[in-house]
């Protein structure tokens, strides 16, 4: 693997320096993209609007526009002048309790690998985070970008992991939702009685990605000039449009 960052993580006056790896990697089939006419290959290229000219990778630069519609051009020391410390160091502001972080705040996460000369302290703030059940909060700069992140143990490994600010988040006060009220108490026994039914403990490794799988199935099908036969779609429903009915119905499916 190749690491994305190179810099630090501050904890009180100690600094443990890490390289991050991505720690997730995409299930999904990559599909290009042809034109429908002839199967030739879409491309996308950089092009100069005014030449309309291809431009080389190496003579892009990135540039903000003023309000009068100048650019200014905006260079890589540029970036690190910013935030100097941000741009190496991951510095935890604060130590709060992992699970009381909204799982919409998580964006994606990084191993954190450490020096060899520092494995010490990489190895107490990791059984520090796993006595507590806490997480580091802190902020570091990415690609150019401020990161809010939390550093939490997984395993042998500190993560960090990417969240999003609070004003990125969107409230639900644009939506039209019922009101809670109106459920009855026997309805939300019955409720709690079928989550309780299906509660287990979180285990990821059962899910797999089986929708890429079908597809794939279908493209070696293709390949060879034939069309698998296509699973219809089953939707579990009762007769009753009844709320209770169809929770005293699901308890019982479960059962069987």
């Amino acid at each position: 693997m190749r690491s994305i960052w190179n810099g630090a993580i501050g904890f009180g006056l100690v600094n443990i320096p890490v390289k991050l790896y991505s720690a997730v990697q995409e299930s999904h089939l990559d599909l290009d993209m042809l034109d429908g006419r002839d199967h030739a290959r879409i491309r996308f290229q950089r092009v100069n609007e005014n030449t309309h000219k291809e431009v080389p990778y190496d003579k892009i630069v990135r540039a903000f526009k003023m309000d009068n519609d100048e650019y200014v051009v905006l260079e890589e020391r540029d970036f690190e002048d910013a935030s100097p410390e941000k741009s190496k160091l991951i510095e935890i502001e604060s130590f709060v309790e992992l699970d009381e972080i909204n799982p919409m705040y998580y964006e994606t996460s990084y191993f954190a690998e450490p020096d060899a000369r520092n494995g010490k302290a990489y190895a107490l703030l990791l059984e520090a985070l796993k006595k507590t059940g806490k997480a580091g909060l802190g902020r570091f700069v990415l690609r150019s970008t401020e990161t809010l992140c939390v550093i939490h143990p997984v395993e042998k490994a500190l993560v960090v992991s990417r969240i999003r600010f609070a004003q990125e988040l969107r409230t639900t006060e644009d939506l039209t939702l019922p009101d809670a009220s109106k459920v009855s108490k026997k309805e939300l026994d019955m409720g709690l009685a079928l989550i309780k039914q299906y509660t287990e403990d979180f285990d990821v490794s059962k899910f797999k990605d089986e929708y890429t799988a079908e597809l794939l199935k279908i493209i070696k099908a293709k390949a060879k000039g034939k069309r698998p036969t296509i699973k219809k779609m089953k939707v579990n429903k009762t007769k009753s449009d009844d709320l209770y009915d169809q929770l005293m119905a699901s308890l019982s499916k479960k059962g069987a």
